[in-house]
């Protein structure tokens, strides 16, 4: 096949999915690529309330991209961690923040103000219930033209793969936590 056979896309949908880490920071990465072409930027996160190393990040590089680059942190942490969860937030709360955070994704996505909209751990919001399949194909299908999607987080739904363009899954090999070793600070959050 020729080079001149190929065709470009407007916009795609990624999905970095899988058991293993890394999904973030494939975002992360994917949002730095595009910052980096002069894209205009929006990273909406789910499920991470508590301080971690992209929320310093994300903060100290907003004013070098000024309205280029749009941060929402939503969620209310781990749904249904057990011993994992810092206190006790009820189901309504974590649906009711996984909702909020849903419509600033969406908003995002249906603006055309971005040329992308990265949705970190909103995979494991619908895994978990607090969104349902409905509402993730909704974003997809809702979003503007011009506008990719990047989706992270465990268990993206497989019914949705065909509306997918590229997608990744992070197979764990090891991992020191099936250790007993807590998560370290600068390589897991």
């Amino acid at each position: 096949m020729a080079f001149e056979d190929f065709k470009t896309k407007e916009s795609v949908v990624i999905v970095y999915t899988g058991e293993s880490k890394g999904k973030t920071s494939a975002g992360i990465g994917l949002m730095v690529r595009a910052l980096g072409n002069r894209w205009n930027v929006a990273f909406i996160q789910f499920i991470k309330y508590w301080g971690v190393g992209e929320h310093v990040f994300i903060r100290d590089i907003q004013p070098l991209f000024e309205d280029q680059l749009y941060f929402y942190k939503g969620g209310k942490g781990f749904y249904n961690a057990g011993d994992l969860s810092a206190e006790f937030i009820s189901e309504a709360q974590h649906k009711q923040a996984a909702l909020e955070t849903y419509d600033e994704a969406l908003k995002a996505a249906m603006s055309g103000a971005y040329q992308l909209v990265i949705c970190d751990e909103i995979n494991n919001a619908v895994h978990d219930g607090l969104l349902s399949v409905k509402q993730l194909r909704a974003l997809i299908e809702k979003r503007a033209p011009d506008t990719s999607l990047c989706f992270t987080g465990r268990n993206f739904p497989a019914e949705l793969l065909p509306l997918v363009d590229i997608a990744t899954d992070m197979t764990k090999i090891k991992h020191h936590f099936d250790d007993k070793f807590l998560a370290n600070k600068g390589i897991d959050f």
